[in-house]
């Protein structure tokens, strides 16, 4: 039946404390129903204090009024333990003492692990536990990079002052070297770099350091340093070293930016006359080249003609040794024909009884062709031979109507 059914017998909660059974409101020791409710925290506390002087040696609870059996009329209990109270305080210390020993090592530190100043290991990431006020542990960040900014006045090689803005960028290598081996690795890093670039800058002239040196000098700065920090032991590695600037001091940047145009001045009129070499050499090789080619070619072809004239001469000389008449025959109409085909002149043959001719026949005074007797008979000045006149004039008379004469030509 439910507990808060009307009419029912169960008129009591189950939280409360109600339900005694054949009790009435003297019957305070009397039983409790099946029903209880929640423990009291009063009741708790107490129970809870009761034990911890059962603990220290100390009376569980008051007796009766009549009980006996201590003095005063108290009622006895056990004798206090001396130990008791100092090792629980020792237990409760020893558990902090456990729960601080826990440490967490992030994923871009390292842990150096120091027992009582002594070098015990490196840990890495994740949950690690040292015990405490024994072990000391340092954290490394191995993954930042750290950078360093200095400017510095300085000699140079020839004796002038230069001002160099130079920066660093740095990691840690090794955490053990980092933490152990140099007490103030930013200071030991900044004292080796300002020592590295005065050694450069001191073996090296101004103009090269405010020009064109500047890569060069910042490679031998940084190359220099890394051997610094690896003697010194301290675990830095360099990621890279630039020159920021480089300058002369400001009473005479005016005077040095003069000097610096005038050699830019300079090296730009070499770079013209190089680029104007470079353009004229090339050229004047190639003419070299080519008189030397046509000039082996006109050697080459003289040597072929001469011996072709030695080979057609050989068989000249061979025909003619077979047939000499024929051969000098020959050669003496040759040569005539190649005379007569290089002169302009015309020749006229006027004997009696003979016909009218004149050589070359496709050639006239004038760059004319053959036609009539009477142009054939003009000279170079364009007029007319008296005999030659004369001679037409008695060759028409005789034979008109036909042909004025027959026409050979002598030739090949």
């Amino acid at each position: 039946m439910a507990w808060n059914e009307p009419g029912g017998g169960n008129q009591h909660d189950p939280w409360s404390g109600g339900g005694r059974r054949g009790g009435g409101d003297n019957g305070g020791g009397g039983n409790r129903g099946g029903n209880q409710g929640p423990p009291d925290l009063d009741e708790a506390l107490k129970k809870f204090q009761d034990k911890l002087n059962h603990m220290l040696g100390g009376r569980g609870g008051k007796g009766g009024k009549n009980g006996g059996g201590g003095r005063g009329g108290k009622g006895g209990g056990r004798p206090r333990n001396t130990f008791a109270l100092p090792g629980l305080l020792l237990v409760i210390a020893l558990g902090i003492w456990g729960a601080m020993g826990f440490y967490l090592v992030d994923q871009a530190e390292r842990g150096v692990v120091l027992r009582f100043g002594e070098f015990q290991a490196v840990v890495g990431p994740g949950l690690h536990w040292n015990p405490p006020l024994i072990d000391d542990v340092r954290m490394v960040n191995v993954t930042r990079v750290r950078s360093l900014t200095q400017t510095q006045s300085m000699l140079t090689r020839d004796e002038n002052i230069v001002e160099v803005e130079i920066s660093a960028q740095y990691q840690v290598n090794d955490p053990r070297h980092f933490v152990l081996n140099v007490r103030n690795p930013e200071l030991a890093i900044e004292n080796a770099l300002d020592s590295a670039l005065r050694h450069v800058v001191g073996g090296t002239d101004m103009i090269d350091i405010l020009t064109s040196g500047r890569e060069i000098l910042g490679s031998s700065v940084s190359s220099r340093l890394q051997t610094y920090l690896d003697s010194y032991g301290t675990g830095i590695r360099l990621q890279t070293v630039n020159i920021e600037s480089t300058s002369a001091p400001a009473p005479v940047i005016d005077a040095f930016d003069d000097v610096i145009r005038a050699r830019e001045d300079r090296q730009r009129t070499i770079n013209e006359g190089m680029a104007y070499a470079n353009a004229i050499i090339p050229a004047a090789q190639g003419q070299a080249q080519r008189l030397v080619e046509q000039g082996q070619g006109y050697r080459e072809s003289v040597v072929a003609d001469a011996q072709g004239q030695v080979n057609r001469f050989n068989a000249l000389l061979s025909e003619y040794s077979n047939a000499p008449e024929i051969m000098r025959e020959r050669l003496y109409i040759d040569t005539v024909a190649e005379v007569f085909e290089r002169t302009p002149k015309v020749l006229i043959d006027v004997r009696d009884d003979a016909p009218l001719m004149y050589l070359p026949l496709d050639q006239r005074p004038g760059g004319r062709s053959a036609g009539s007797s009477d142009d054939a008979a003009r000279g170079e000045s364009g007029e007319l031979d008296p005999r030659v006149l004369e001679r037409l004039r008695t060759t028409d008379s005789t034979q008109q109507g036909s042909s004025t004469s027959a026409i050979r030509r002598e030739g090949r």
